[in-house]
């Protein structure tokens, strides 16, 4: 009976696969590649995901660590906090980031030394607050399984905790690290809701790929937007075949170093 819910969520998966596939003919894919609007949306969304993963990495790897080796009080609450961007719906996360840098003190002094909103830098900023809590997640799921033993006997030999931390607990934990940045990368080339409110949707200025589908439907364009998802699709599918290479067959909810 249990595989019945498997093939079931199974059929629906490839129906969706095959939804797009079979209404894209090769003409059709070869004039979006050769599209500099779909050109310019894979650049962009390559460009701004890698630099919002980057920092994602630098916020989140210290943060997981935190996360998994500190007590301190109100950790539960901080540790929710760190979740709600994931459980909330990007369309608000963007709402609230552009009520931020719109209408708040602090925000207003950036985007007085720094324009993000309507702007590429928007895209960044809108893609490194969605995507950082699956760093968050994935590398303190790592750091949990490391044993503090290894931590204790090299500080025990004189090592530093900074010491500790970058020749120990980081090697060990580069695997877990790697899916946590692919899984940032992928959740950043499909960011939307939170792009749109920030960003806006302007074309050939804040044109990620999503955006692109977004426009193209919207001016009926079909055909585009059906090429322009099977590139997302595409995407989608290498980033779950990188995770299964590189990382071994890693898994969320139980990552080892």
């Amino acid at each position: 009976m249990r595989r019945v819910f498997l093939v079931f969520f199974i059929l629906m998966i490839l129906s969706v696969i095959l939804s797009i596939a079979s209404n894209i003919t090769p003409s059709v894919i070869t004039k979006a590649l050769n599209s500099k609007e779909v050109q310019f949306a894979v650049f962009l969304s390559l460009k701004s995901a890698l630099v919002a993963t980057i920092l994602a990495l630098i916020v989140g790897v210290p943060t997981a660590y935190t996360l998994a080796r500190s007590n301190f009080a109100l950790k539960e609450l901080v540790d929710s906090l760190v979740d709600l961007p994931v459980v909330l719906p990007p369309l608000i996360s963007g709402f609230g980031l552009l009520l931020f840098f719109g209408d708040t003190p602090i925000g207003k002094f950036i985007s007085s030394y720094i324009n993000v909103i309507f702007t590429p830098l928007g895209i960044i900023v809108a893609q490194f607050f969605i995507a950082t809590p699956f760093v968050i997640r994935t590398v303190r799921a790592v750091f949990e399984n490391i044993d503090p033993k290894y931590e204790l006997v090299a500080m025990n030999l004189g090592a530093s905790k900074t010491e500790c931390f970058f020749n120990i607990v980081l090697p060990m934990a580069r695997k877990g690290i790697l899916a946590g940045a692919i899984l940032a990368w992928a959740r950043c080339m499909g960011e939307f809701g939170a792009t749109l409110m920030l960003a806006g949707a302007t074309r050939m200025r804040t044109e990620t790929l999503p955006i692109a589908v977004y426009l193209n439907i919207s001016i009926g364009n079909i055909n585009l937007a059906l090429a322009i998802s099977l590139i997302m699709l595409t995407i989608a599918v290498l980033t779950i075949a990188s995770i299964k290479i590189i990382v071994g067959g890693f898994n969320v909810g139980n990552i080892r170093g």
